[in-house]
């Protein structure tokens, strides 16, 4: 696979990464390779039997791409079980995901057909709602060391780990995040400000995180959807001028 070269003047001091990543037997890939429609991954909660409960949101251009979706889920090989949640009271689904129209659903499966763990043992820490789409996963990650032949290294460890096709789209080094975040908090509205620095307040963002997304969601007295929405908001003002184009995957 080809990789990017990072020269000797590449910044020090953490930095968050866009991947592109394609793995095997992955029930998320499969369905959306497979419908018109997409995923976002927000939260995994680890049951008694070893298995785990995703909460995932579906949505589409139309109720029929969704629910196309929701029923290769369900017949999937990979999936133990599909619960799809009544929309809430005020959830304005159009204004939360792209699309026409989103449900969210708790998904039972294997830990085992998951990148996380691979990407957790090597640094590299989620940032925010994984989205899923023709096959594809996409993921925004910190990882704290950005020494290139260490990096490169990582990325290696996870491609074999998870026999695993990753590419890396953006780099947003630490140093432009931590030099001007201050003034771009400006960009924020009102409310976008007052969510992000209670997840910062609440250690939100720290690894292992200190507040589930529900608690912090209550302690704002927003639903879970609308706090994610805020936060994806928000981190998208602050980091957008950042981000650094690559031209060549890693």
């Amino acid at each position: 696979m080809a990789t990017t070269e990072i020269t000797d003047d590449y910044p020090t001091g953490g930095a968050r990464l866009t991947l592109e990543i394609w793995h095997p037997d992955c029930w998320t890939l499969e369905v959306t390779e497979a419908t018109d429609a997409s995923l976002l991954a927000h939260t995994v909660y680890n049951a008694t039997d070893g298995r785990v409960k995703g909460h995932f949101t579906a949505y589409g251009d139309s109720l029929e791409e969704t629910n196309e979706l929701i029923q290769e889920t369900r017949n999937s090989r990979l999936t133990d079980s599909v619960v799809v949640m009544q929309r809430r009271y005020g959830f304005d689904e159009a204004k939360s995901v792209p699309g026409n129209t989103a449900r969210e659903l708790f998904v039972e499966y294997d830990p085992t057909h998951t990148i996380s763990d691979a990407l957790a043992s090597e640094g590299f820490i989620q940032e925010s709602a994984v989205r899923i789409r023709d096959g594809t996963e996409f993921w925004s990650v910190f990882v704290g060391d950005t020494d290139r032949d260490r990096l490169h290294e990582r990325l290696e460890a996870v491609r074999e780990k998870g026999s695993a096709e990753i590419t890396v789209t953006k780099i947003t080094t630490n140093d432009a995040f931590s030099d001007e975040s201050p003034g771009r908090v400006a960009l924020l509205s009102t409310r976008q400000r007052e969510i992000f620095e209670l997840a910062c307040e609440h250690n939100y963002y720290a690894w292992p995180r200190e507040i589930t997304t529900r608690e912090l969601a209550e302690k704002a007295d927003v639903s879970k959807t609308t706090l994610l929405e805020h936060l994806r908001k928000a981190e998208a003002k602050l980091l957008d001028p950042a981000i650094e184009e690559v031209t060549d995957p890693l």
